[in-house]
């Protein structure tokens, strides 16, 4: 497993090998994610510091499988799966904004 970070600060922790690892934090729609989900009341990323991969912690592994055990029903053997290890704010603008129609 390793651990997404930015500036230092682990926010996600992935059950990808460290190709794979590489690929989400270089993918469009991943830094895309980054840009819009908010952590106390900011975007997790602000689309310029560096995401940097490392390899997870016991406590971080912990996190996850937790998580995981959780979310069985969206289990994906094709696909790794990303677990934040920071708090998501709930945002009822995104909420909002998916469910208007033009």
């Amino acid at each position: 497993m390793f651990t997404v970070e930015i500036g230092g600060r682990a926010i996600a922790v992935t059950n990808a090998d460290e190709a794979q690892a590489r690929e989400l934090i270089a993918s469009e729609e991943f830094q895309e994610d980054l840009t819009i989900i908010h952590s106390e009341g900011k975007p997790i990323w602000d689309g310029k510091s560096k995401l940097e991969i490392r390899p997870a912690t016991s406590d971080e592994e912990e996190e996850f499988e937790s998580a995981d055990d959780l979310d069985d029903e969206e289990d994906s053997d094709d696909e790794p799966s990303v677990v934040f290890l920071v708090d998501i704010d709930e945002d009822e603008d995104e909420e909002e904004a998916g469910s208007h129609s033009p």
